[in-house]
């Protein structure tokens, strides 16, 4: 039997938090840093591709789907409200069809309340709710958040981060956001963060992000990530995009050895392997 504490309500959904999960990214985007333009096609999101690709990753073990129709990488310029709603409702909708946890990867209140009446189970918000009018947009609804740190915007935000002390910072910021969520009426218990790897942030702040990612458990709130394929693996690594599936399973492995609920990936089956011999090495009587 589950222990309750450990059960977070994804809106119709609930899920054993007290073990690692996988969500599997869709970027319904031209210009996304790794993928950009896979699923997308005259102009438009290319429903079949997305419908195969979502499918793939729901059978090799994704508990989330993460649909996203606005680029957030490095000197990435914004697209219109009307744009994004007209990329992500319809694939929200074709999704209906997974036995999954839709998450919608937005900033926008309009997309986040339109999500909500199509099935969404969750919004994750690279921007933490700092649009105006996002704030009310949730707590009018029930569904949870993922509070993310991003220092800047991704037009200019790769240009001169820096940091007092990179992990500090970026737990002080959070805080002040969950504050911010519970005066708008958003309970804790609705709450997930994400320290926001990449954004705003050089290699080296990464890497001490990643060495000390277990503070953020003083939050008490679920804590989810995102390191597939990004730059801080290539200057690693010295990789392209595509060839950094080890590298991002590596970074997964340490992110949940250090507490962390949920991976965001690209590619979902590699991480899918590496999470159960986690969850397996936290429960071996599984496998007596």
């Amino acid at each position: 039997m589950k222990n309750p504490q450990h059960l977070f309500a994804f809106g119709s959904r609930q899920l054993d938090l007290s073990e690692p999960h996988v969500m599997g990214i869709l970027n319904l985007t031209p210009d996304s840093f790794s993928d950009g333009g896979e699923l997308f096609a005259g102009g438009k999101p290319d429903l079949a591709r997305v419908l195969r690709r979502a499918e793939a990753m729901v059978q090799a073990g994704a508990a989330f789907l993460d649909v996203g129709g606005e680029s957030t990488r490095p000197g990435a310029t914004p697209i219109s409200s009307q744009e994004e709603m007209d990329r992500v409702l319809p694939v929200l909708e074709a999704l209906q069809q997974f036995p999954v946890i839709l998450s919608v990867d937005t900033s926008n209140p309009e997309l986040m309340r339109e999500s909500i009446k199509v099935g969404a189970g969750l919004i994750n918000d690279v921007r933490a709710l700092e649009r105006p009018g996002a704030l009310l947009a949730v707590a009018a609804g029930t569904l949870p958040v993922c509070l993310m740190h991003m220092q800047g915007q991704p037009l200019t935000m790769q240009e001169r981060p820096a940091y007092e002390d990179v992990t500090e910072d970026v737990m002080t910021y959070l805080r002040g956001r969950i504050e911010a969520c519970e005066r708008a009426g958003i309970s804790r218990t609705r709450l997930l963060v994400d320290p926001g790897f990449g954004f705003g942030k050089n290699l080296q702040h990464n890497l001490h992000l990643l060495k000390y990612l277990d503070e953020l458990q003083s939050l008490e709130l679920p804590i989810l990530v995102g390191l597939s394929r990004k730059r801080m693996l290539g200057a690693v690594t010295g990789k392209a995009e595509k060839e950094r599936v080890v590298a991002g399973v590596a970074a997964a492995v340490i992110a949940v050895m250090k507490g962390t609920s949920i991976v965001r990936t690209h590619d979902v089956d590699a991480t899918m392997d590496a999470i159960k011999v986690c969850r397996a090495m936290n429960a071996p009587e599984r496998f007596q």
